[in-house]
């Protein structure tokens, strides 16, 4: 008998799952059985709906911050320049990339301890730098946004990293005896390093992005660039010989423990959004998700109907389904259209005047008293 009530409860589901692959098995395309979706569209370059590629330009000042020879020396500020382009990326909602070109100069200052020191005076170094980096954009707005911000959604921040190579040639020049006498091995400190796999630079920031149209956007961005390199300010290498107290060679690199030269650029730049579309990736909302999908879906077949033979008594529920056509206006209905009667007294809650308490209809649905 239980082995019965099994097979029996049992045939439904089989027969389901045969119908379910069955159907599942053509070669039709939406059907009910995969995702449920008559607007499913390939996944092409066609079906985009967002732009996802720009060009961004920008330029500011350029620091050597952290090295032997610095541009903040003696309280004061020695300003250089920094520029750029890039082309740019969107692969998802939060993330994207860049390639970019770099080109800077910095100025510094330095001088060396002891008498030594005195002899040389201050040290002026100059640095011109060229880079090739790929760069990693994180939106840290789309990343951290709530669901429920309904704000204006116009700023965003931005997070940066990346690694590249990097070209520089850089002049020291001070009062040195040694190396301004006749002596050609004494000459001003001139360093060059060619742009190649032996010059891999870091580089990390932050940016502040403000959509100014579909089509520009404006952004203030700093970077801190951390070369690998103790030449990259200007100071020079020295050798194992260069220790010797009694060496005459300046010991600029020295200066600092500090194996790598670091320089912070400040800048300001714009971008140009790329593609047909009226939105980017990067600043698309998602709360505009639910609107899309149900007002301004492309290639939409059908329209939404809310009714189809109208709503005659106006009281919110369709005529296809309202059990009650002529409901008064003004009465609470349910979901069938029937006006609303809270204590099934035949008075509906319009009319009744003891909502809560059966009466005859006579007496407007309340109670007499006997």
């Amino acid at each position: 008998m239980k082995l019965g009530l099994l097979l029996l409860a049992a045939l439904p589901i089989a027969t389901y799952a045969q119908d379910s692959i069955a159907v599942s098995s053509t070669n039709e395309y939406p059907n009910t059985f995969s995702s449920g979706s008559a607007n499913v569209q390939p996944f092409n370059t066609k079906a985009k709906r967002f732009n996802d590629w720009s060009i961004s330009i920008g330029g500011g000042a350029a620091f050597m911050a952290h090295a032997d020879l610095t541009s903040f020396y003696d309280k004061k500020i020695n300003w250089g320049y920094n520029s750029y382009v890039s082309l740019d990326k969107q692969i998802s909602h939060t993330f994207g990339l860049s390639l970019m070109y770099q080109r800077g100069e910095t100025n510094q200052k330095a001088m060396l301890d002891g008498p030594a020191g005195i002899a040389a005076g201050v040290a002026e170094a100059n640095t011109k730098y060229n880079q090739v980096a790929l760069l990693g954009d994180i939106n840290l707005s789309n990343l951290l946004r709530r669901v429920d911000n309904h704000s204006t959604y116009r700023w965003a921040f931005h997070g940066y990293a990346g690694i590249g190579v990097q070209g520089y040639k850089t002049s020291l020049h001070d009062n040195n005896e040694f190396r301004w006498s006749d002596d050609p091995k004494r000459v001003p400190l001139f360093i060059k390093q060619d742009l190649d796999i032996n010059s891999i630079f870091y580089q990390l920031g932050i940016g502040l992005k403000y959509n100014l149209s579909n089509r520009v956007d404006i952004e203030a961005r700093t970077m801190y660039m951390i070369s690998g390199d103790d030449e990259f300010d200007g100071g020079g290498w020295a050798g194992p010989a260069d220790y010797d107290p009694a060496s005459q060679v300046s010991k600029y690199n020295m200066i600092s423990k500090r194996r790598t030269d670091n320089a912070w650029t400040v800048n300001l730049g714009v971008s140009f959004k790329l593609g047909k579309h009226q939105s980017h990736l990067a600043w698309h909302d998602p709360l505009q998700e639910a609107y899309y999908r149900v007002n301004v879906l492309e290639n939409a077949s059908t329209d939404f109907v809310v009714c189809e033979k109208g709503d005659l008594d106006n009281d919110g529920v369709c005529d296809d389904w309202d059990r009650e056509l002529n409901t008064p206006a003004g009465a609470r209905v349910d979901g069938s259209g029937k006006a609303l009667d809270m204590d099934l007294d035949g008075v509906i809650d319009l009319y009744d005047k003891c909502v809560t308490v059966p009466g005859p209809v006579e007496n407007n649905g309340c109670p007499t008293n006997k």
